[in-house]
């Protein structure tokens, strides 16, 4: 009976300890919003610095720079273009994404061939994403 009740409370101590690992988020951190549902997340609305770069057959469209504003509406997002660039206009929808915990659920960049899957990583402080799919191409973004 002993041995029952030591596992339940290292179980429930583990499992505790791990729901608080899954989301250092806290309510009041700087760049942060808290949901309806009491979940915590990044707040990414507002101007970044953009940075495209392209692997392999995608470098042929180069680096190119660029200011997205992000508008953020609860867990989701879409960064539109600032400025005219190279290859997209001015207000182009250049990204979409759903906010998961402490990071991104699902990453989306819309290109002239159509929407692709990427991944994407928010640093600790909430100032820097990277997005990648590690085949074709990466976006850097620095908050303003």
């Amino acid at each position: 009976m002993k041995s029952i009740l030591i596992i339940f409370i290292i179980g429930f101590v583990f499992g505790t300890v791990q729901a608080q690992m899954d989301n250092p988020l806290k309510q009041g951190m700087p760049n942060t919003v808290t949901l309806s549902n009491g979940e915590v997340i990044y707040d990414l609305s507002g101007e970044w610095d953009s940075l495209v770069e392209g692997y392999g057959y995608w470098s042929m469209y180069g680096t190119h720079r660029n200011i997205i504003k992000i508008t953020q509406t609860g867990s989701s997002l879409v960064g539109v273009l600032m400025m005219d660039d190279k290859w997209y206009s001015k207000g182009w929808e250049s990204i979409r994404a759903e906010l998961y915990k402490n990071g991104f659920k699902k990453v989306e960049m819309m290109t002239n061939l159509g929407t692709l899957d990427f991944k994407g990583q928010i640093s600790d402080d909430g100032n820097k994403i990277i997005i990648d799919d590690g085949e074709k191409r990466r976006m850097t973004l620095i908050r303003k």
